[in-house]
């Protein structure tokens, strides 16, 4: 069941248009990530979702609210991080969740905000000025305070942006404990690495959406699908009998790899195995070669950019 949902969703600035007929789905559940360039519409979607701004067109529906409409209920029950914490310095970091918590009377503020820094390994440092904390705990701070309410939809920002690998490491492994746990997340995020590891589908906005789909079926609409197989070394025989097996569409020698394409991948990958050591062949191993998301991305930017001039 879809949590997030948005129907011709649309945004101008004055004569400018940030954002401009949006419409996808998020389930329960689902982690997704959302890519695009600076300027792209990335945040501007965002604080629509958020009830921050009105759409100038189109409506967005999150866990049955509208956002244009019902503000004070949507922000009850969503999180937000967005790049500038936005965390009192001078106050500790107990304080300052306490603070935010009291804006949500239903719950334990205490017993909320010590199991969210214990999580977030911030219950040392619980007493210490928020001034004195470093980037990264920063913004595992700021996390805490997007989730102190549970909510059930969190709306991230660039967590990442500007970290060292470290403390960027640690914002992932947080939101992998909750993507795990069943969070709803939307993910906005430069870093395709990390959309990659986090997220189970990728929208791809430029503007307008162009794009919205698992990264393996969109890597698979621009890259046909093709094995890799690994032998003990290079060997010109064993790649000639390979071409003349009926279901091998394509053959490329690269050093003492076969890359191929095969009709039907799963059904024939027993039997191209079988006829390379039949053919004195020694196979090392047998994958489907990876293209990085990242290329993906970049056609699709490239291809947006051609359609516009």
């Amino acid at each position: 069941m879809a949590i997030i949902e948005t129907l011709g969703l649309s945004r101008n600035f004055g004569k400018t248009t940030a954002v401009e007929d949006v419409t996808l789905a998020v389930e329960a559940g689902e982690v997704l990530g959302f890519l695009g360039p600076n300027g792209a519409g990335k945040t501007t979607t965002i604080r629509m979702l958020a009830g921050m701004i009105a759409p100038t067109k189109g409506y967005a529906v999150v866990a049955g609210h509208r956002t244009d409409r019902d503000v004070e209920q949507l922000h009850e029950i969503i999180g937000m991080l967005t790049q500038m914490p936005g965390l009192y310095d001078r106050l500790s970091a107990r304080r300052n969740l306490e603070y935010f918590a009291g804006f949500y009377p239903s719950i334990q503020a205490r017993s909320q905000v010590e199991k969210y820094l214990r999580l977030m390994g911030l219950w040392e440092r619980r007493d210490s000025k928020v001034g004195t904390f470093s980037k990264g705990m920063k913004q595992r701070l700021a996390l805490v305070r997007a989730l102190v309410h549970e909510p059930k939809v969190l709306f991230l920002d660039e967590p990442t942006a500007g970290l060292d690998p470290e403390a960027a490491g640690e914002v992932r492994r947080l939101l992998r404990t909750l993507r795990e746990e069943g969070r709803t997340i939307f993910l906005s995020t430069h870093n395709l690495n990390e959309a990659e590891m986090l997220c189970s589908r990728i929208a791809v906005i430029h503007t307008r959406l162009l794009a919205l789909d698992t990264p393996e079926q969109l890597r698979r609409r621009f890259f046909r699908r093709q094995l890799v197989v690994q032998l003990e070394a290079p060997d010109t025989q064993v790649a000639q009998i390979v071409r003349k097996l009926p279901f091998v569409q394509e053959v490329h020698e690269d050093g003492s790899q076969l890359i191929l394409e095969l009709t039907d991948p799963e059904r024939n990958r027993p039997e191209l195995v079988k006829a390379i050591v039949e053919a004195g062949g020694r196979v090392i191993g047998v994958s489907e070669k990876q293209y990085p998301l990242e290329e993906v991305y970049l056609r699709l930017i490239r291809e947006e950019k051609q359609n516009e001039s």
